[in-house]
């Protein structure tokens, strides 16, 4: 059985490699096929393997993220900050900061398709190349997308592996958490960029407002943060109290968005549609598959192979966690890539004597900041990509790795030097 499930398992990664438009359909197909074998059982997977709060909050987040976008709120605080900005070059930096922000608490390609009309106009006033500025928007939202917990999929499947609250992504243990990690590569990736565009940009630029629509969204997304961060004061026996609040937020935004704002039937439910359904069914299969992997012993088998590798060294261990989950999730979605090694990297911790948050979270960072480091390593560099396509701008391989890798390189090391230091 471990065998079968093993290249169930791997056929499953090749094919949503080679055909990642079918993704959702291959795992869960593969989910299914694993449980027809019985490798687990139908009731196991249902109630143990698949994280029904993490999905909640999934689709309870997408739905503010959406309706906040929709308040043109973020536009707004972005004109805000160009007419503030002393010059050009600095109003580039601080919108690509401001993308990043937004992102840790709003779905990354949703914050690149807000953000972009924003960039292209600001480079049309600027008579500028828009190419390295959308790159930015895009490796800026995959890099905050890391910093909390409802910011993108693997920090909600790391949060849930771990038994993390909301706060705990701020301060775990009495020292800093993953949020603060996060920011040291912002800080790091903010000034590349303004050695960047610095030259490029020297001359102020007007701009006018962005009307808001609304501010009930953003009142939904504080609210949802606040019910977040409560959430960590719950028993852990309620095992859907977070998920539930977000869920039920999001569905009050879109009872507001149908009745309050008397959008129509059919833009409520393109609203409804355009959420990330695709990634919720590629979640559940990814979790019955992996779930599977986990029971029959092949990760305990993966485990002794790293630690023969590694023996005793520690910084050896954090070296090659770091590299290979950069140069991994470069290529392939971290989703299913996180979830086979959370616990092959927390068990490779504990082996050693250490803390499971410094392999954890070494883990978790270099996925998510490994996906900027090619066009396909991110949904929103995918998206980016589109977005000069359409503006008649066709970005080569080599063209985002002038950016994508000096970025990564960056962004992660200094990361990962100062959670060394604080979880060493």
């Amino acid at each position: 059985m471990k065998w079968i499930v093993l290249a169930i398992a791997v056929i499953m990664y090749v094919f949503v490699i080679v055909f990642p438009k079918k993704k959702a359909w291959i795992t869960l197909g593969a989910g299914v096929l694993v449980l027809v074998i019985g490798a687990v059982p139908l009731w196991t997977a249902l109630t143990e393997l698949i994280n029904w709060n993490v999905l909640m909050i999934y689709v309870g987040s997408l739905a503010i993220a959406e309706l906040f976008l929709y308040s043109r709120v973020p536009a707004r605080i972005a004109d805000v900050i160009v007419a503030r900005s002393p010059n050009s070059g600095l109003a580039i930096v601080a919108i690509l900061i401001m993308t990043g922000l937004i992102s840790a608490f709003v779905e990354n390609v949703a914050t690149v398709l807000v953000m972009a009309p924003i960039a292209l106009a600001l480079c049309k006033k600027l008579k500028i190349d828009p190419t390295y500025f959308m790159v930015g928007l895009a490796v800026m939202a995959n890099l905050q997308g890391t910093a909390t917990l409802v910011g993108d999929p693997p920090s909600m499947i790391f949060a849930s592996y771990a038994g993390y609250t909301f706060n705990d992504f701020f301060f775990y243990n009495g020292k800093m958490s993953i949020f603060f990690f996060v920011q040291v590569g912002m800080i790091a990736g903010a000034v590349f960029f303004y050695a960047y565009f610095a030259k490029k940009g020297k001359e102020k630029v007007l701009v006018d407002n962005e009307p808001v629509l609304s501010l009930f969204p953003t009142v939904l997304l504080f609210l949802m943060i606040i019910g977040l961060a409560l959430s960590s004061f719950v028993p852990p026996d309620m095992h859907y109290f977070s998920g539930s609040i977000v869920m039920l937020l999001g569905i009050v935004g879109i009872f507001w968005f149908r009745f309050s704002r008397k959008e129509s039937d059919e833009n409520t439910l393109k609203l409804i549609k355009g959420l990330d359904w695709e990634t919720i069914a590629f979640l559940i299969g990814i979790f019955v598959v992996i779930g599977s992997v986990s029971s029959t012993g092949l990760l305990e088998d993966f485990l002794a192979f790293l630690s023969g590798i590694i023996g005793g060294n520690i910084l050896l261990g954090f070296i090659i966690i770091i590299l290979v989950s950069v140069i991994l999730s470069g290529f392939i979605d971290n989703v299913p890539y996180i979830i086979v090694m959370l616990p092959v990297a927390s068990s490779l911790a504990q082996s050693l004597g250490l803390k499971p948050e410094l392999y954890l979270f070494a883990l978790l960072l270099g996925s998510c900041l490994g996906g900027n480091l090619s066009p396909f390593g991110a949904s929103a560099n995918i998206v980016a990509m589109g977005i000069l396509k359409k503006n008649g701008v066709t970005l080569t391989f080599p063209g985002w790795l002038k950016i994508g890798l000096p970025f990564t390189l960056i962004t992660t090391f200094a990361a990962t030097i100062v959670l060394w230091f604080v979880w060493k």
